[in-house]
């Protein structure tokens, strides 16, 4: 080149490549412009997985930096998959073009596998090539709708057919190498072709080692499929009933139905091999059923004390009196078991670990070691009565991965064992994890010895990040160390943002980034600003949507596809809380996009802001090209407005016709979307595909789906059961069909669609066996659950003779026992308590009953109660007399505090509380960000005066919730400076009552939050100074002709024409 290469030169190599990842269409057009020689580099580069560097003079190029951002760019990934499908296979190796594939379709989301995408797949490949395509179409199977499975199990049959030997229709074609080539691909073939498949082939498949792995994944098998492959298994002379063949048969052992005459050794062993049921795609109602008739066989001529360790998971379907009639030596024996199991109800973990504790006075580490999922069970007293040593050794062992499941009273009283006032120091080390979040910011204070690198495995809460960033930032040499120990970026303050030089800001950026979702939308604000005084011009552009909504603006077409690419890589809804401001940046997107989305690669480009696409753009602005990809992405959206959902189902029955006409694949592909439609067109699907239905209804366990969308799975599963009315039934019952337990095991959320008279009608074992799940029932009306706790006073008898296990049972049923009642239950046990205070909708009358209940059963005075006891109380404890606050000692509540700022306590009782947290913290004038955000909802307790009194920079550490419980009369007190500052999550929070109150220059205040003004350091920026990039024009002197041949990745190749 003759001269070296300047700054100049290398920004302009840097920028082409940046353009072309925000150019794939571009990319796909160069590379199709490339010769060969060109064309064969460039695949080549993908191969490679060297890190290594280009060093050209005065330009470095990271090579592997390069290939691992253009694996992970939106649309680079698909010109790279199309490329390939259309010139690689005709100029490379077939080896290397499937290696290709591979790489490029494991770092997609799937969506790239179109029905279509087959018609493209070469169809002569050699048969290694073939085999490792076909693992690759394995092992992204999960992640392929199921029309794109359908259409690669006719590309794969295809070709094997093309291979086989089979000469007229009666032979199979299915020979035990196409079973195993088509791995999870087999459930795809037909019954007939099962059936046809020779017996001698069969077994050999059933020979091969991995055949068990292969059967252990058909997770969507059909009972109708899975009988058919046992059938041609058992026709192949192996013997069914010989241990062996049973533990070769994978997920088929699910449909086992050979059951007559059968060995209970065998029964044993089929059992065993079911604990892998769970992970079938439905039919578990029929999983249940075989696992009990199974149980029975088992069981014959032996006691249950005599089987129950070779029963494997089939236990969990044993009933409280049959728990409850074993010997605590029985579960002694069988621990190895019981303790593996998943799936317990709550209620039998506590009968289960009562017998197996029965016969100990104090817990030691090796009791509790071997308890496993059994963990739960043990009772709060029995932890604080443990050594201190042997609580250290449970939660350095393998059973710690059970302290999740504990109740929060349960972890307090592990946690005051840790923490003994005496010596604080080494227990607080000593915890990991998520349970670290439980240490009480008083304690953390007493501690002298943190680090860095002892934070490294502990998560933490907000309040304690605040206090230990602060500390240890006055301590340490490299401050670069706290941030890129993770969780303590939740204590990164604005004002430490603030002071960071510009070097060290941009040099350490990537560690907020790549923790972006421990952040408080205040901290991202607060970082937008820092990049936007520091520099601009290199912002990350989702930061805009932090910033005014004015500043948005400053984003010109140029910078659009940056700027959709980075703000569709976050969620939108967690970034923007205003909704007026969320129309803003909208409505910024929308321009970007010209109001229409053309092709799969602006799909690919928008990411999560397909969620946020209006409805008029659904219904009228995505293309016929790009729908089939748009409708993948809109699958994994949380909560589609009602005009986005109706557009949705606009566009749904435009393509695929009425739900009558649907077939089991676009079902099976629409499932997400089920709930879009009414009850009259959701009645075909649930007359012709019952299971998928049913299958979609299981995966929206975490929603609650509309009435008509649950009507419809009521309907389907009533439609299939057995319609037989009970040969003995209750008075008034003569007729009616009752629930059966496989209905009530179906239906989950569905089951609040029982009529009284079908709940009232229950039988007294179907209630026994079901009663947690439809204590779990969140749509049970009032008089559903009364309905079912008169059924529980029926089969328990009255509320005076229950035990704990029939207290947590119960779950939302107990909200229906009236105060009377709730004085009847023994509450002596602040586990019995926690479990009802799990609950949230208890009236102020009830919560009184429980408190009361619990005080009077135990024995115990306010004064008497240990920190455990008032976290077990939870909601309940706002039901507290506000005389008896000043009771509770301050050794148990500063411990405590967090725990009691979740509840959301009356004015009064927040106040007390409040005055009680002056003791432990001081004066409300000497509180710090981690104290305040410590307090939650106590903090709602302060006065005028004290609220008043708060710096403005503390306004951002009051919890959401806590503002939310701020008196209007009370909250209207603070200055249009403090509003100002409360920050984005907090001024969101603000309820409607509360802004009522406001005065004008308060809601000018509080909109400046909203939007993310800036209220310290510099002044607002204007906006019209914009992030923009300068794009060089300018190719450097001099060229090297030979680049294009050596730089080895696909974008460098292109390089050839800038240098050129």
């Amino acid at each position: 080149m003759g001269n070296s290469i300047t700054y100049r030169d290398q920004a302009a190599v840097e920028n082409h490549l940046e353009q072309r990842l925000h150019q794939p269409q571009k990319l796909l057009e160069d590379l199709r412009k490339t010769d060969a020689q060109q064309f064969r580099t460039a695949m080549k580069c993908l191969l490679e997985d060297k890190k290594d560097g280009l060093d050209l003079k005065d330009i470095i190029i990271d090579l592997g930096e390069i290939r691992e951002r253009a694996l992970q760019s939106p649309g680079v990934n698909r010109s790279l998959f199309l490329i390939t499908l259309e010139r690689c296979f005709q100029m490379l190796n077939s080896l290397e073009c499937v290696e290709i594939l591979g790489k490029v379709l494991r770092g997609s989301s799937g969506s790239f596998l179109q029905p279509d995408i087959t018609e493209r797949l070469p169809r002569d490949l050699r048969e290694d090539a073939f085999k490792n395509l076909s693992a690759v179409f394995k092992d992204l199977y999960d992640k392929t709708s199921a029309h794109s499975q359908r259409a690669l199990y006719s590309w794969m049959t295809g070709i094997l057919q093309t291979s086989s030997n089979a000469t007229d229709d009666s032979a199979s074609w299915v020979s035990a190498e196409h079973l195993w080539v088509l791995g999870r691909y087999m459930v795809h073939l037909s019954f007939e072709e099962i059936t046809k498949i020779s017996p001698i082939e069969i077994g050999l498949f059933i020979s091969y080692d991995n055949a068990t792995k292969q059967l252990d994944m058909v997770y969507d098998i059909t009972p109708e499929l899975a009988q058919a492959f046992l059938e041609r298994i058992s026709s192949s002379n192996f013997n069914m009933r010989n241990t062996s063949t049973i533990h070769r048969l994978g997920l088929l052992v699910c449909f086992y139905n050979d059951l007559e005459l059968l060995d209970a050794t065998v029964a044993q062993v089929l059992l065993y091999q079911m604990i892998k049921c769970s992970h079938l795609r439905g039919f578990q109602a029929g999983v249940q059923k075989l696992k009990a008739e199974l149980l029975d066989i088992a069981m014959e001529n032996q006691t249950l004390n005599e089987t129950l360790g070779s029963l494997s998971d089939a236990v969990v379907g044993l009933t409280y009196s049959q728990l409850e009639s074993l010997s605590p030596e029985a579960v002694h024996g069988a621990i190895s078991t019981l303790n593996q199991v998943s799936g317990w109800a709550k209620s039998q973990v506590i009968i289960l670990s009562a017998k197996y504790l029965a016969h100990e006075k104090v817990l030691s580490f090796y009791n509790v070691s071997q308890m496993g999922a059994l963990l739960a069970g043990v009772s709060t007293q029995a932890f604080c009565s443990m050594k201190r040593k042997d609580i250290s050794q449970v939660l350095r062992s393998a059973v710690s991965q059970y302290v999740s499941d504990l109740s929060p009273a349960q972890q307090q009283g592990i946690l005051s064992k840790m923490v003994q006032a005496e010596d604080t120091a080494p227990g607080i080390v000593e915890i990991q994890g998520a349970f670290f979040k439980e240490v009480s910011l008083f304690d953390l204070r007493r501690q002298p010895g943190f680090n860095s690198t002892v934070l490294k495995d502990k998560e933490l809460g907000r309040s304690q990040a605040l206090f230990l960033y602060e500390l240890l930032l006055k301590t340490t040499r490299r401050p670069e160390e706290l941030l890129s120990a993770g969780q303590l970026v939740k204590g990164v303050t604005c004002s430490h943002i603030d002071a960071m030089s510009t070097d060290f800001f941009l040099a350490h950026f990537q560690d907020f980034q790549n923790n972006f979702a421990l952040l408080s939308p205040y901290q991202v604000n607060c970082l937008a600003w820092k990049y936007w005084e520091v520099s601009r011009l290199s912002m990350p552009p989702f930061l805009l949507a932090a910033l005014p909504a004015r500043y948005l603006a400053s984003v010109p077409a140029s910078q659009c596809v940056p700027f959709l690419i980075s703000l569709g890589k976050s969620w939108l809804d967690s970034l923007v809380l205003d909704s007026h401001k969320k129309t803003s940046v909208l409505r910024k997107v929308q321009q970007c996009l010209d109001d229409s989305i053309a092709d799969e690669y602006t799909v690919d480009i928008m990411g999560n802001l397909l969620c946020h696409l209006p409805a008029a753009i659904i219904d009228r602005g995505i293309s016929p090209r790009a729908w089939a990809t748009a409708l993948h992405g809109l699958r994994d959206c949380p909560d589609l407005n009602p005009e986005q959902k109706a557009a949705v189902r606009l566009k749904l029955l435009g393509q695929y016709g009425l739900p009558q006409h649907w077939t089991a694949e676009t079902t099976k592909d629409l499932g997400p979307f089920l709930v879009l439609f009414s009850g009259d067109e959701l009645s075909s699907i649930a007359t012709k595909f019952p299971e998928i239905l049913l299958q979609a209804a299981s995966k929206m366990a975490r929603t609650l789906p509309t009435k008509e969308f649950l009507w419809a799975v009521f309907q389907s599963v009533r439609n299939s059961s057995d319609k037989i009315p009970s040969y003995d039934p209750m008075p008034g019952c003569h007729g009616v069909v009752a629930p059966s337990s496989d209905d009530i095991f179906k239906l989950a959320e569905a089951n609040a669609c029982w009529a009284l008279e079908d709940l009232r009608c229950m039988e007294e074992d179907t209630f026994i066996r079901t009663v947690e799940l439809l204590g779990a029932v969140q749509g049970f009306s009032r008089p559903q659950l009364m309905t079912l706790k008169e059924k529980a006073i029926q089969v328990w008898d009255m509320p005076s003779y229950w035990r704990e296990h029939h207290i947590v049972s119960l779950g939302r049923i107990a909200l229906a026992l009236n105060e009377s009642e709730l004085e009847q239950l023994d509450l002596s046990s602040i586990d019995t308590v926690a479990s009802l205070s799990w609950q949230t909708e208890w009236t102020p009358g009830q919560a009184e009953s429980i408190l009361q209940g619990y005080l009077d059963d135990s024995g115990y005075s306010i004064q008497d109660l240990k920190s455990f006891h008032l976290v077990g109380l939870g909601a309940t404890l706002c039901a507290i007399n506000i005389t008896e606050i000043p009771l509770i000692k301050i050794s148990e509540f500063r411990v405590v505090v967090a725990r009691i700022g979740t509840l959301l306590c009356s004015t009064h009782v927040l106040a007390e509380f409040k005055r009680k947290a002056e003791v432990v913290f001081g004066d409300p004038t000497e509180w710090t960000s981690s104290v305040l955000q410590e307090l939650g909802t106590i903090a709602a307790g302060l006065t005028k005066a004290e609220l008043r009194m708060l710096d403005k920079d503390l306004m951002p550490y009051f919890q959401p919730s806590a503002i939310k419980c701020l008196p209007d009369e009370i909250f209207k007190e603070l200055s249009a400076e403090q509003i100002a500052s409360l920050g984005p999550e907090n001024a969101a929070a603000v309820t409607h009552a509360q802004r009522r109150r406001l005065s004008p220059l308060q809601l000018q205040s509080l909109q400046q939050a909203l939007d993310g003004a800036k209220t310290h350091s510099w002044q607002d920026a204007p906006a019209s100074a914009g992030p923009t990039r300068t794009s060089s024009s300018r190719s450097p002197a001099g060229a090297l002709q030979s680049w294009g041949l050596w730089l080895g990745c696909p974008l460098l190749v292109l390089m050839a024409k800038l240098l050129w």
